[in-house]
């Protein structure tokens, strides 16, 4: 026997060895798709829009790009921007500012009112007179003082009690159904 002759009782040649390998892989590649054929469709289209989603997303990322070049190529648009928002910033500033001096200005004012009205409730004390109804009084004229129109004050309508004078919760009396007895003194039913 020799090893490397090819003489007949070598082996079957190579034309036969090709046909049965192709028929080995046909049966391999049959099995696999009658047992995991939807399977491996259902990753083909997966992987398909993946791959579709993939390039969209690339596709839009060079668009920002350009636009990005384009706000670089037009500076001045964006220094315009950017003062303009200084702009608005300090006139929200000034606003700001001039509303809290107004503020600043009405506390000073009340609190020279409350300081006034303490030192006359002081001086009607120091008279003997009843401190209470002259700062009534100080704080009547300090609204009419404040208010400019003549606003007649509004008198109170006569109001009808909604209980009449002689009703007492406690004493069962014109109360209507509603009344409340002592239970039974007694033994009681429990043991």
């Amino acid at each position: 026997m020799e090893l490397g002759g090819g003489g007949p009782g070598a082996g079957p040649g190579p034309a036969a060895l090709g046909k049965g390998g192709l028929d080995v892989l046909q049966h391999t590649v049959s099995s696999l798709l009658s047992s995991y054929g939807w399977y491996i469709l259902l990753a083909a289209v997966a992987i398909y829009l993946l791959i579709q989603k993939l390039s969209q997303s690339l596709a839009g990322r060079p668009s920002s790009r350009a636009r990005a070049a384009d706000a670089a190529v037009e500076p001045e648009e964006v220094v315009r921007r950017q003062e303009a928002l200084a702009a608005a910033r300090l006139r929200m500033q000034e606003e700001l500012n001039a509303q809290a001096e107004r503020y600043k200005e009405k506390q000073k004012q009340l609190e020279e009112e409350k300081r006034r009205q303490k030192i006359a409730m002081w001086e009607s004390m120091q008279e003997g007179k009843s401190y209470k109804g002259n700062l009534k009084l100080t704080q009547q004229e300090v609204e009419s003082g404040a208010s400019t129109s003549a606003a007649v004050p509004k008198s109170k309508p006569n109001k009808k009690p909604l209980r009449g004078g002689g009703y007492n919760p406690l004493s069962g009396e014109g109360g209507g159904t509603c009344s409340w007895r002592p239970g039974r003194r007694g033994p009681s039913a429990g043991g």
